[in-house]
C-alpha cells in the first residue's frame, strides 16, 4: 500500500544557473510563469513556478550560499535540470516520523515561505512544512522530499494556471538510469509503491492520479526519443517531463521550430529547456 500521509507527485524541481533567464526561456515555450519568489534566508533560493490543476514545475535557482543549499549547489557544478521531485504531504511532521520509524534519518521537518504577488495587486505569503529523504536514497540520482501546502490559496492562483501550450499536468518524469530495474526498486521501497515493468521500462506510480515515475536505460531511452530531443540530456539522471496537454496541436503551434513532433508527442530538446526533454502529450 502507498506510504502513509504521501499522496503522489506534488511538483519537479528544476535547477538553473540563472534563474531570471531561465523564467525567461519557459515563458518562450508557451508557460505562464509566476513572479519571481524569494525564500527564506535559511534556504537562500529564490524560484519561479508553473502551475497545473494539481502539480507545478518548479524552477530554483541559488540566491545565497547556505548550509541548505549545499546539495542544489553540489548538483549545479555539474549541470542544471531536474534536481529532485516532492511528493504532496498532509502531514511533515507525521511524514518524517514514519521514515525515522523504518531506520531512516530524514532532514526535517523545516518551516519556510515566500512573498507571493497577488492578481489584485495584494501581497501574500506561501508557507510549507517539508521533510526530505537522506541524501543518499536518490533513486536514479534523483533526490526526493514531501511537501505541506500550508496556504494552497497562494500557491494555485487560478490566472497562473492557464497556459498558451495547454499544460495541464504532470503526466511521467522520466530517469535515465544504467540499472533502470534496480533504480525503480529503490524508489518502489522509499514510497511504498511496486515497480512493474511494461513495454520494455520499469514504472512506479507515485500515488493517486498523480505523475508516473518511468526509469529508462540508454537503449528504452533512444527509442523513446529522437536524437534531435535528446541533445543536452544528461547521461543519467532525470531527465525528462511528460506534460498532459488539453491542445497538442496548440503546444505545437506555440513552440514552432523549437517543438520536434514524434509520434503522438511533441517535444523540446533538452538544450532548449535547462537540460530537460520536456514532452507534450494529449492529457
Amino acid at each position: 500500500m502507498p506510504l502513509k500521509h504521501i499522496f503522489g507527485v506534488d511538483h519537479v524541481v528544476i535547477t538553473v544557473r540563472d534563474l531570471d533567464a531561465a523564467a525567461t526561456q519557459w515563458k518562450n515555450l508557451g508557460f505562464t510563469v509566476s513572479p519571481r519568489g524569494t525564500h527564506s534566508p535559511l534556504l537562500g533560493t529564490g524560484n519561479y513556478t508553473i502551475m497545473f490543476q494539481e502539480d507545478y514545475l518548479e524552477l530554483l535557482g541559488v540566491l545565497t550560499e547556505t548550509d541548505q543549499n549545499a546539495p542544489t549547489r553540489d548538483f549545479l557544478s555539474r549541470r542544471e535540470g531536474i534536481e529532485r521531485t516532492a511528493f504532496t504531504t498532509d502531514s511533515a511532521a507525521d511524514g518524517a516520523a514514519l521514515l525515522k520509524s523504518r531506520g531512516l534519518e530524514p532532514l526535517g521537518p523545516v518551516h519556510f515561505g515566500r512573498p507571493v504577488d497577488l492578481p489584485n495587486g495584494g501581497t501574500g505569503e506561501a508557507k510549507f512544512n517539508v521533510f526530505r529523504w537522506p541524501l543518499s536514497e536518490k533513486p536514479g540520482g534523483m533526490r526526493i522530499f514531501a511537501c505541506q501546502h500550508l496556504t494552497r490559496e497562494t500557491v494555485w492562483i487560478p490566472e497562473l494556471m492557464r497556459h498558451a501550450n495547454g499544460a495541464q499536468r504532470i503526466a511521467r518524469v522520466e530517469i535515465l538510469s544504467a540499472d533502470a530495474k534496480a533504480a525503480a526498486q529503490h524508489m518502489s521501497r522509499l514510497i511504498d509503491e511496486p515497480a512493474e515493468q511494461a513495454d520494455g521500462v520499469w514504472r512506479v506510480r507515485s500515488g493517486g492520479k498523480r505523475a508516473d515515475f518511468v526509469f529508462l536505460d540508454a537503449q528504452s531511452f533512444a527509442a523513446r526519443y529522437p536524437q534531435a530531443v535528446r541533445e543536452g540530456a544528461a547521461s543519467e539522471g532525470a531527465v525528462a517531463i511528460v506534460i498532459g496537454s488539453k491542445d497538442v496541436a496548440a503546444a505545437k503551434a506555440v513552440l514552432g521550430a523549437t517543438g520536434i513532433a514524434h509520434g503522438a508527442a511533441v517535444s523540446v530538446p533538452a538544450r532548449a529547456a535547462n537540460g530537460v526533454i520536456l514532452s507534450f502529450i494529449s492529457a
